[in-house]
């Protein structure tokens, strides 16, 4: 690592410098020679937020209130934390897709080549995802069963963290929990779809988080969540899972600011649409449309139609199809987040994102409706404001026709 590059060990939280050993506290690391002159080489423009249309060069830093356009970056200093010493934990214990899978499959198998000893949490450890990481990563990487749904679960995985990194430390937790139940609009979901996705993304989130920042403070290191642009902008029929990626977002702000006395550094991750195992699944959302409608009561059902709600389904499905195949650049967010010496609060991995977040920021409401409105609202309108349709149903119909009472509302699978 050439001399510009190096950064000093002079304070808690600083990276250790190369080809020595450093002890803070109990905590012991050994940097691993070169890794940051490779990290520094492989930085990729994806991990910028590029606007379409304006050329190649010229980068967006949507999250500032002015645009800031940018024609080259300075080099930011990154480092390496070595094979003997740190441990890190890679959290998504989601009840329909975790570490066997997806992003938190790809970041296992790169933090394992790496050098890091990985915790990572799965769903079910005789899944293929599961089996598949025990077979191709090394002895360090470390399987446990959780759902982030049991509480009891939860306990289990943070008290054999705590054992096991009593010695070596926890440098890093990474947040993957991500669960979309339904795709409808927010008068079509049950009050059950929000409460679930709450539960698994943003209450699970916290109370890992919660669980694991006595050993994150007392290593001053970093944590990484995955949330959604939809957690930024309110995208139609996706109101469930977009409050509930808003609501960790703003708590791991919250947290940015609470633990930065302490030297922790944390990260959010806002990815573009890429084709995970859970959105490859097409099946799990033909049979959650099907769940809707057997449950939706009538007289929603009598002003929606079913039509609409088929063919906005067909609309996300097709949106799905065009998702990025490539899961690289966020595991290249990730990776950043984790090692980079001075960190970014927000990563926005992923084509097309730069222009999403600049409409949303800086034209007028119009045309952001507009263009929000393009990615899944039907070009059916509700049944019940098509010309010639008879109005909503009065509850006094209603109360003579109650039709069939709504079933349990859909729960992932």
């Amino acid at each position: 690592m050439d001399a510009k590059h190096r950064v000093p060990d002079t304070g808690v939280g600083k990276p250790p410098a190369p080809n020595r050993s450093v002890a803070t506290g109990s905590l012991g690391v050994r940097a691993r020679q070169g890794l940051c002159a490779r990290h520094l080489q492989r930085r990729r423009a994806s991990e910028y937020v590029t606007c379409a249309g304006v050329g190649r060069g010229c980068l967006v830093r949507a999250s500032w209130l002015p645009a800031v356009f940018r024609q080259a970056r300075r080099p930011r200093r990154c480092w390496q934390c070595g094979e003997l010493g740190w441990r890190l934990r890679v959290s998504s214990g989601v009840p329909s897709k975790c570490c066997d899978s997806g992003f938190g499959k790809a970041t296992a198998k790169k933090l394992d080549v790496l050098g890091f000893t990985v915790l990572a949490t799965v769903l079910d450890l005789n899944s293929p995802g599961a089996l598949e990481l025990r077979a191709c990563c090394s002895p360090r990487l470390k399987l446990l069963q959780m759902d982030l749904t049991k509480p009891a679960d939860i306990s289990r995985v943070l008290e054999f963290t705590k054992a096991h990194t009593a010695s070596t430390g926890l440098w890093g937790l990474v947040n993957n929990a991500g669960q979309n139940i339904l795709v409808a609009d927010a008068e079509l979901s049950p009050v059950s779809t929000f409460r679930s996705c709450m539960e698994v993304n943003f209450f699970g989130t916290l109370e890992m988080t919660k669980g694991l920042l006595p050993l994150l403070r007392h290593s001053s290191g970093r944590i990484v969540t995955v949330s959604s642009p939809a957690g930024d902008m309110p995208f139609p029929c996706l109101a469930a899972y977009g409050t509930s990626k808003a609501a960790v977002a703003l708590l791991m702000d919250t947290f940015s600011c609470e633990l930065l006395p302490w030297g922790v550094k944390v990260s959010v991750i806002q990815p573009a649409c890429f084709k995970t195992e859970a959105v490859k699944d097409m099946d799990q959302w033909e049979e959650r449309k099907r769940q809707l409608l057997a449950n939706l009561p009538r007289e929603l059902l009598q002003a929606y139609g079913e039509d609409y709600i088929e063919h906005l389904n067909g609309q996300f499905l097709h949106c799905l199809s065009q998702a990025l195949p490539d899961l690289s650049p966020v595991v290249d967010a990730i990776t950043d987040a984790l090692l980079a010496a001075q960190p970014r609060r927000r990563y926005y991995p992923g084509h097309g994102l730069g222009l999403m977040y600049f409409i949303h920021y800086y034209l007028p409401e119009g045309l952001r409706r507009r263009f929000l409105q393009s990615f899944f609202i039907s070009p059916y309108v509700p049944r019940a404001l098509r010309p010639g349709q008879p109005g909503l149903t009065s509850a006094r119909d209603v109360a003579q026709d109650p039709g069939p009472k709504p079933g349990p509302s859909p729960t992932a699978q």
